[in-house]
């Protein structure tokens, strides 16, 4: 019997364009295609979703899309994303892609391959659409996972796109628009359809989370009115925001994780802990107004987990610039800080701005940062040592499981069955790794 046709479908970058990678390879499971994680000789398309948040993230993109050239020589290669709007007009010969399409192309790609794979697909008729998961033969503790495209127990789904605002630094209103909010229905829809599918989590993502239906004129907040419609109306165990600003934090808003439902973790981008510094990248709060955010986050939601990103040698930034984002870093005790350079982008404010960085001390206090990091991410999974903790487990990975627990802890054990797409107790006896080894607990173990 002729075999499926095969796309691979890659993703780089945020948690929205795990959702958009994840929106094309479900339509393709759909209509009979097998999606794979990785190309290899006979894949017949690769679709390379991309970021273009620094130069880094440019070659990355360039490489990948050449990597997938090797692997499969006959395949069509899409590349779409970020890079696809930033990337110079002879992309294509460039990187060797068939295909160059941007963003708002991204919902026609899965039927522009299903046309040219037509041939292939009418041959394998009668082939099975791929399901991965399926029932424990012990009972149904772990639902099916049916069409996951990613493999994962996590469904990524997206509530807005775009970006209204102006810091200075920042490429993506150029290359994903103007704010564009998608309705409540629309959005609860989605995750029912994911919660049927046996999904244990969904991420909310988005360019501007707390922006949510502001293009639609609605004066109260946005993202709380979406987040009382899904506790509502859903049953999925767990709700993840994937980001949002210090701005949008709010009594009224932190009163919705007293349901355990809602993930305790907040993604806050800092960027810089000086005001002169912030004010130059046209950010919305002050260092003392990020610092009540985190306070208030942590006094309505205990055990809350903050991670941030901090942006190293922005234009003018001195060194007591630099020693106040240090300081207020280390205050602040972050479960995780993602710390990069600043990368000049063409048609920003930043990169006309005088005063720039020599890109030798970006790179000495990027250092110094990620060392705080490290040291930061691991005071805070030792304040865990000895608990029990619900952790959804996703994956195998050299013999060991992997999952997280509400506040985004990596967690790893070692298990005779199949933890995949299980929401289990578990006990966190020690450090591993960048996360915590865990020892699984009778189901109904009380959490600690």
């Amino acid at each position: 019997m002729p075999q499926q046709p095969t796309v691979s479908v890659l993703t780089l970058g945020c948690k929205l364009n795990q959702a958009d990678a994840e929106a094309m390879a479900r339509r393709l499971m759909a209509s009979g295609v097998r999606v794979v994680a990785r190309p290899e000789e006979g894949t017949d398309a690769v679709v390379i979703n991309t970021c273009s948040v620094t130069h880094v993230a440019d070659r990355k993109a360039r490489h990948l899309t050449r990597l997938a050239r090797r692997l499969s020589p006959g395949a069509t290669i899409v590349l779409t994303g970020c890079y696809a709007e930033t990337a110079p007009d002879n992309a294509a010969q460039l990187t060797g892609a068939d295909l160059v399409l941007g963003n708002a192309a991204k919902p026609e790609i899965p039927d522009l391959l299903l046309e040219r794979l037509r041939p292939r697909r009418e041959a394998a008729v009668g082939c099975p659409t791929p399901v991965e998961g399926g029932l424990r033969p012990d009972g149904p503790r772990r639902p099916p996972v049916r069409g996951r495209p990613s493999g994962r127990t996590r469904a990524f789904v997206k509530i807005q796109e775009g970006c209204d605002e102006v810091c200075a630094f920042c490429i993506v209103p150029r290359t994903r628009g103007r704010e564009r909010s998608r309705t409540v229905e629309e959005v609860v829809q989605e995750v029912l359809a994911r919660q049927r599918e046996g999904a244990q989590e969904v991420v909310l993502t988005g360019t501007q989370l707390g922006n949510y239906g502001r293009d639609a004129g609605w004066v109260e907040k946005g993202p709380r009115r979406l987040l009382e419609a899904l506790l509502e109306r859903t049953q999925v165990p767990r709700i993840r925001l994937s980001s949002l600003q210090a701005q949008d934090i709010s009594i009224q808003l932190l009163s919705l994780w007293r349901d355990p439902r809602l993930c305790s973790h907040f993604h806050l981008p800092l960027q810089s802990g000086s005001d002169p510094v912030l004010g130059r990248m046209r950010r919305r709060y002050t260092a003392e107004q990020f610092r009540s955010a985190v306070d208030l986050v942590r006094e309505q939601v205990p055990d809350a987990a903050v991670t941030t990103d901090v942006i190293a040698g922005f234009p003018g930034e001195t060194d007591a610039d630099f020693e106040a984002t240090c300081s207020l870093c280390g205050e602040v005790g972050f479960a995780a800080i993602h710390a990069f350079p600043y990368s000049r982008r063409p048609g920003t404010a930043a990169n006309l701005m005088e005063d720039q960085v020599p890109v030798p001390l970006r790179r000495r206090r990027l250092e110094r940062l990620l060392a705080l990091a490290e040291a930061s991410a691991q005071a805070f999974r030792c304040r865990y040592l000895g608990r029990v903790m619900p952790v959804l487990w996703e994956e195998q990975k050299s013999g060991w499981w992997q999952g997280l627990t509400p506040n985004y802890l990596r967690v790893y054990t070692r298990a005779d069955g199949d933890l995949t797409n299980t929401l289990l107790p578990t006990r966190l006896p020690s450090l591993q790794n960048e996360g915590l080894r865990g020892e699984l607990q009778p189901v109904g173990a009380a959490s600690a």
